[in-house]
C-alpha cells in the first residue's frame, strides 16, 4: 500500500468496537475513533522521598485533571478516632495487582503503604494524655503547685551558682480532667498500638494519584489490618 513500511502513531482508545460479540462473532468497525473514547498514557506515580511533581492536564470540556508523577506525602484518616493528619509516605509494601508495582514503588489506588506515625502519636497524646512507647503506654502524672515549688527549691539548692534549669512541662488540672473524661471511652487496637509504638503504620491509598494529583488514604485497623499483615508475613516467608 501507499503507507507500507511507515510507522504511523497509534492512538490510545477505550472503545469496545474491537471486541467480539457475546456470541463470539467478529464486529464490523463501521466508524472511526471518537474524541470521547480517547485514552492517555498512565501516570505511574512514583514514591520519591522529598519530591512532589504534579502536572495539570486539560481534558474534555475544558476541565482539568492533575497528574501526579512523584509524591512523598498525603492526608491519612484514622477511622476509629475520626481524625485526619498529613503524613509522610515511607514505603510501598503491598499491591494485590502485581509485585512489580511494589518493586518500582508505584502509588496507585488500593496499594498498601507504610506511613510515618508521628502526627498520630502527637495527636493521641494531646487528646488522651497518653504517650505510646515500645512495650508500654504511659500516662502523664499530674503535679500540684506545692510539688512544683518543692522541685524548684531542690534544683536551686543543687545549683547555687548556675541558673536553675527549666523544669519539664507539667500537666494542668483542667487538661487532666479532660483526659480523665476522654479515657472512659478510649479503645486502641493492640496490633495498631504496636505499630504506633514503632513509629510506622500501614495505610491504604483511597484516592487516584494519576487523576487528582494526591495520595490520600486511611490507616488500616481491625480485621483489614490483620488480613494485610498475614499477606505481608506470607510474602516475607517466601523470601
Amino acid at each position: 500500500s501507499k503507507h507500507w513500511g511507515l510507522h504511523l502513531p497509534m492512538g490510545i482508545t477505550r472503545s469496545g468496537l474491537h471486541k467480539k460479540r457475546p456470541s463470539g462473532g467478529k464486529r464490523h468497525i463501521h466508524r472511526k475513533k471518537r474524541k470521547f473514547e480517547l485514552g492517555r498514557q498512565p501516570a505511574a506515580t512514583k514514591l520519591v522521598i522529598g519530591q512532589q511533581r504534579i502536572r495539570r492536564v486539560r481534558v474534555r470540556g475544558g476541565n482539568s485533571k492533575f497528574r501526579a508523577l512523584r509524591l512523598d506525602a498525603g492526608n491519612f484518616s484514622w477511622g476509629s478516632e475520626t481524625i485526619t493528619r498529613r503524613a509522610r509516605i515511607l514505603d510501598v509494601v503491598y499491591n494485590a495487582t502485581s509485585n512489580e508495582l511494589v518493586r518500582t514503588k508505584t502509588l496507585v489506588k488500593g496499594c498498601i503503604v507504610q506511613i510515618d506515625a508521628t502526627p498520630f502519636n502527637n495527636w493521641y497524646y494531646k487528646w488522651y494524655g497518653v504517650t505510646i512507647n515500645k512495650g508500654t503506654t504511659e500516662h502523664k502524672s499530674v503535679k500540684s503547685k506545692k510539688d512544683k515549688k518543692e522541685e524548684k527549691e531542690d534544683k536551686k539548692a543543687d545549683l547555687p551558682d548556675a541558673k536553675a534549669k527549666k523544669s519539664k512541662k507539667v500537666v494542668t488540672k483542667s487538661s487532666a480532667k479532660k483526659w480523665g473524661k476522654r479515657a472512659q471511652g478510649r479503645k486502641l487496637d493492640t496490633h495498631l498500638e504496636t505499630e504506633l509504638a514503632t513509629g510506622k503504620v500501614l495505610a491504604r491509598i483511597s484516592s487516584r494519584p494519576g487523576q487528582v494529583g494526591r495520595a490520600d488514604g486511611y490507616i488500616l485497623e481491625g480485621k483489614e489490618l490483620d488480613f494485610y499483615q498475614r499477606r505481608l508475613d506470607k510474602k516475607k516467608k517466601k523470601l
